[in-house]
């Protein structure tokens, strides 16, 4: 049986989703400064429409034409990602009165409350700061964590998940490890899109026609890259964009190769439901990326691969959530319980 708050923080689930794909969008379609301030567009809580409106933006932004189309998609993000922040602090309020009750997660709720107040200043820097590559890519993983911390919620609030047997160690260790590697492709393909990197190689499975093309990884994965320039496009050239885009490959390749052991090892252990889930999601997630290469990242199929990497992040979180799972503990007999069990008659001590 659900426990209380279960329908909220799902819902809350379901809005994150549309969060991070609104926001996958906003950045596919070039429109992350499509309001070149914040919180509000060019000054107005909305998009300016009307003719005086439209005047008074460009007097104060001169330098940031507007374009209706993008200031819209930006600002129907901003509206999403405000009001999933008002449902997590009604999370967060309500797991405050019940935290006395038991079962009843207080962290946890917490935890996306302060995750969501920096997912704003992230939202806000990513204006200010003209898209620098290094905020868009924490503003992505921001996104893509209070999804998963918000699944995690619903599941430990359902009462639907049971308790397993015990599990071999290393089947746990493979579970985090997978973990963790897709939380590090996830952080790279925000770095490929933060600095315009997608389509670095339009072949498949060689890049420019080689196997091993020239590539920069220096200016590629430069942290220290300047505040002030405008972001917008990208500022890195042929060879860096290209080391970029190898390294999300190479990474794709160590992540399929880990959840393909990871998915034996359920299956190995009598969990062909969570086999099948992990490998219905990498199936769906490889196909996507490599959809993107080959027809040239169509808006469609590229919102689709965030799509694709927060169902395959979320399955992780299910499965490490199952493994970690205490089995159920039964009572050891007693003394005369035990006589009654060897001799199949009452104890007589």
């Amino acid at each position: 049986m659900s426990r209380p708050g279960f329908r909220l923080a799902l819902f809350a689930t379901v809005l994150a989703v549309v969060v991070v794909l609104l926001g996958a969008y906003t950045r596919l379609t070039h429109a992350g400064l499509g309001c070149p301030d914040w919180p509000g567009c060019y000054g107005f809580l909305g998009v300016p429409m009307s003719e005086h409106k439209q005047v008074l933006a460009a007097e104060r932004f001169p330098d940031a034409p507007l374009e209706v189309i993008k200031g819209w998609n930006e600002m129907v993000h901003r509206y999403f990602a405000g009001a999933l922040g008002l449902v997590i602090l009604g999370l967060a309020v309500q797991a405050l009165r019940r935290r006395r009750e038991p079962g009843q997660p207080l962290k946890l709720p917490l935890a996306l409350l302060a995750i969501v107040i920096i997912q704003a200043a992230f939202g806000m820097w990513t204006v200010t700061l003209k898209l620098w590559p290094q905020i868009v890519s924490a503003h992505l993983l921001g996104g893509f964590a209070t999804l998963s911390l918000l699944f995690l919620l619903s599941v430990r609030l359902s009462g639907r998940v049971p308790a397993m047997a015990a599990v071999p160690r290393v089947l746990r260790v493979v579970a985090r490890v997978g973990l963790l590697l897709v939380i590090g492709q996830i952080a790279l393909g925000g770095w490929v899109s933060a600095n315009y990197a997608a389509v670095a190689c339009t072949d498949l499975p060689t890049c420019h026609g080689e196997w091993w093309p020239e590539m920069d990884f220096a200016s590629g994965f430069n942290l220290a890259q300047h505040v002030g320039p405008n972001y917008l496009g990208g500022q890195l050239y042929g060879e860096a964009r290209t080391a970029i885009h190898m390294s999300h490959r190479l990474g794709a390749l160590l992540v399929c190769a880990v959840l393909l052991l990871l998915a034996w090892q359920l299956w190995r252990n009598r969990l062909p439901r969570l086999a099948g889930l992990l490998l219905a999601a990498l199936a769906l997630q490889i196909g996507l990326g490599l959809s993107n290469v080959l027809l040239h990242l169509p808006l469609a199929v590229a919102v689709a691969h965030n799509a694709g990497g927060a169902a395959l992040l979320l399955v992780l979180v299910l499965i490490n959530y199952r493994l970690r799972r205490p089995a159920l503990r039964v009572p050891l007999p007693t003394a005369g319980e035990a006589d009654w069990t060897l001799s199949g008659q009452p104890s007589r001590g």
